[in-house]
């Protein structure tokens, strides 16, 4: 039996941006459905064009803009909702209109209590369906690809449920929404109305079943895949889960489960490609400022990074140990090994062979205890931390290269320049250079009178003391041949110890090459 598509409906540029806090403009949008095209969602729901004449434009501009994907409008079912829709999606490769209306008895009696709907929830219900199918055929004259939601389905009566849904597949509808507007129902409640709506609805073979689930219980992954388990083809989610109140499905969790869980999802796969998803979070929760938590499922920053002894310990001898999903498959190159407290002898020894350094078993236990008294202080040990600890209790790096002077010369409307002198055991070597600031300008100059030019990936500078004569810590991460090599200076002048963690970073450089050694750990724990 051949797979089953699952569409994927990316509703991040509406129900996403209805975030409190949330704002995204038509250029903000434009770049997003770019990206989403990247990711191969099926369809994009690209705003609301009745809203507001800045959606409108936003429809507008995907619909000319945007190839691959369906691009989707929506509306209320009201003919005026439709027609400005119909226009924003004029130029549209694959168009689709998404009407409807609330279907519950809470929704007829709040949002729908004035009397000329009816003063019954029965006389209600029968101009609900009416507006219903009249919007579907309003739409139908235009365009072929209509969906239809039925707000509010988890706490709908479901008789009446049924009945409209069948009323609109007749009118033309080709996609019915099933939405969990308030995230209320449970994984097998939610279920359970998929199954009885393809049971109950006679004509539900001439659509799509889609979910649109909201997470106000944390349920809004569980219930559309419970949904996709009970036959619904369609998953509407955003990126991030961002969107109202507590959020929508997010689609990377949604997808991940079905690609990781093939045994539990045998029938159906989708179109993404989830390569994509973690450079598609961190655009979407930049452009809309709303920052992904670390712990966020798939795309948060601990989602692949090991911690605990035990764990990290297990990781490093086999990934499938503490892992069910590869980092490479949603755009990360690799999994981190999170230094703390609790990470351990092998975790550690993991981090310093990566760093290039080989200790005897003597030196990696004095460097354990170092790590314990400096982990025990901080939430995290980073690799400068640990190149100081081996730097101030192993003393592995020979001063091959040492800075004798440094002048630099800077200002307004002057190009920087720098001037140095190097001493190793035989002789002094001096240069000049410039650069675009007086940093650059100096390590230019280092180039210049060592003859070495390893690549600068990392720069930072920090205060370790305070008052008017503070000690700036300057830190750079350098590499040469693959390899990566940190170094670190202390000057009350901050060119200074810009240039002495520069010639620190080379030194240990150069002192692994003249080791002529791989950076493995020769110790076993």
């Amino acid at each position: 039996m051949s797979e089953e598509k699952v569409l994927i409906f990316d509703t991040t540029l509406r129900d996403g941006e209805q975030a409190a806090g949330a704002r995204l403009g038509a250029r903000e949008k434009l770049e997003i459905s770019r990206q989403l095209v990247r990711l191969n969602v099926d369809i994009i729901e690209a705003g609301f064009p009745a809203s507001s004449p800045e959606d409108f434009e936003a429809v507008r501009l995907i619909s000319e803009q945007i190839e691959g994907p369906v691009i989707c409008g929506l509306t209320r079912a009201i003919q005026k909702d439709i027609e400005i829709c119909r226009k924003a999606l004029a130029k549209a490769k694959k168009p689709r209109i998404h009407t409807g209306i609330g279907v519950s008895e809470i929704h007829l009696a709040g949002k729908f209590a004035d009397d000329k709907y009816g003063r019954t929830i029965g006389e209600k219900q029968v101009t609900i369906m009416k507006m219903a199918v009249e919007a579907v055929k309003h739409t139908a004259q235009y365009i072929k690809d209509i969906e239809f939601y039925a707000e509010d389905s988890g706490r709908a009566d479901r008789t009446f449920l049924y009945e409209i849904l069948e009323a609109v597949i007749e009118a033309g509808a080709t996609v019915v929404n099933i939405p969990d507007t308030t995230g209320y129902s449970m994984p097998e409640q939610y279920g359970n109305l998929i199954r009885d709506i393809r049971a109950n609805v006679p004509n539900i073979d001439k659509a799509i079943i889609s979910v649109h689930c909201h997470d106000d219980l944390g349920m809004a992954v569980a219930n559309s895949l419970a949904g996709v388990r009970n036959g619904a083809r369609q998953v509407e989610g955003t990126i991030n889960g961002v969107g109202e109140r507590a959020g929508n499905a997010a689609i990377e969790e949604v997808v991940m489960a079905i690609r990781t869980r093939r045994d539990f999802f045998k029938e159906v796969e989708t179109n993404i490609n989830t390569r994509e998803f973690y450079r598609t979070s961190h655009m979407v929760a930049d452009l809309l400022a709303m920052p992904v938590p670390v712990n966020k499922a798939v795309v948060g920053q601990n989602a692949f990074a090991h911690s605990s002894g035990i764990h990290v310990d297990g990781f490093l001898k086999k990934r499938e140990t503490y892992e069910i999903m590869k980092p490479e498959t949603i755009g990360l190159d690799q999994s981190r090994v999170v230094l703390t407290a609790r990470t351990g002898r092998h975790g550690l020894q993991h981090r310093l062979k990566e760093m290039g350094y080989t200790l005897s078993p003597e030196e990696l236990e004095k460097t354990y205890e170092r790590f314990l008294a400096v982990a025990d202080k901080k939430t995290e040990v980073f690799e400068e931390d640990l190149a100081a600890i081996i730097s101030d209790e192993i003393h592995l790096i020979e001063q091959i290269y040492k800075l004798e002077y440094l002048h630099v010369a800077c200002g307004t409307g002057t190009l920087p320049t720098a001037s140095v002198k190097i001493k190793t055991k035989d002789e002094t070597s001096q240069a000049a250079a410039c650069g675009d600031g007086p940093v650059d300008a100096a390590y230019e100059a280092i180039r210049e009178a060592t003859g070495l030019s390893p690549k600068l990936e990392n720069y930072s500078i920090r205060a370790v003391t305070s008052g008017k004569e503070a000690l700036g810590e300057a830190t750079v991460r350098i590499t040469e041949n693959g390899r990566t090599f940190i170094g670190r200076g202390i000057s009350t002048d901050i060119i200074e110890s810009s240039a002495k963690a520069y010639i620190d970073a080379i030194n240990r450089m150069v002192s692994a090459q003249n080791k002529g050694q791989q950076p493995e750990v020769k110790v076993e724990l």
